[in-house]
Parts: structure tokens; sequence; C-alpha cells
């Protein structure tokens, strides 16, 4: 289990063994989730890494369609 302090300037530092397994490097982003008692950290895709991640999908069913 990683561990690390919260500072006096409310910043943390992620552990190596996380960031080498997560593969997360400087510059991106995450984003914090609440979840319970606690918090789920995950990073934030860029739009490259989104293009084409719905190919395929039926939006016929998609309430903003059925609105019109």
């Amino acid at each position: 289990m990683a561990t690390t302090t919260l500072s006096q300037k409310h910043r943390i530092e992620i552990p190596k063994e996380i960031r080498d397994a997560t593969g997360w490097k400087p510059g991106d982003r995450l984003a914090f989730i609440p979840k319970g008692h606690g918090l789920m950290l995950v990073r934030v895709p860029t739009l490259p890494e989104l293009y084409g991640i719905a190919e395929g999908a039926d939006a016929s069913n998609c309430r903003e369609r059925l609105k019109q």
C-alpha cells in the first residue's frame, strides 16, 4: 500500500510506484471522484484518445434525439 501526506499548501505527491503502475506522466490531468468515504483518482483522457470510442454505437434511442 502506498501512502502520501497532504502538504501545508494542500498538495499531495503521487508515490512513484503508483505513477509507474498507472503510467501517469507530468502534465496529465487527474480527476477526483468521491466514492463513499474516500476518493477515486483517475486520469482524464485527451480528445485524441477519445476519438472513435463510440464507433458503431446505436444512437437511435438517445433521449436528445427522442425530444425532436
